[in-house]
């Protein structure tokens, strides 16, 4: 799955614009690769999302087409943030 559609349908990010404009930004990182918008996410890898002066770091646990509010928090884990 792209980038900027996990980070919409984990809710980590709420629009899929928003999502992209902070991977052409820079401000996204896959195993420490700054990643474009088109980026390719599986299972283990660890994003790191920056927003202003707080830093994310999340592991994805599991990739699904869509998420309900209550089940997109299963989507990831927190590893820093």
């Amino acid at each position: 799955m792209r980038i900027d559609k996990y980070l919409k349908v984990s809710r980590l990010i709420k629009r899929r614009t928003v999502a992209a404009e902070a991977c052409t930004g820079g401000r996204i990182t896959i195993n420490d690769k700054v990643a474009k918008a088109s980026s390719e996410v599986k299972v283990g890898d660890i994003i790191t999302i920056t927003f202003g002066e707080r830093v994310i770091k999340v592991r994805v646990e599991t990739i699904t087409e869509h998420a309900l509010k209550a089940d997109a928090a299963a989507m990831y884990s927190v590893i820093e943030g």
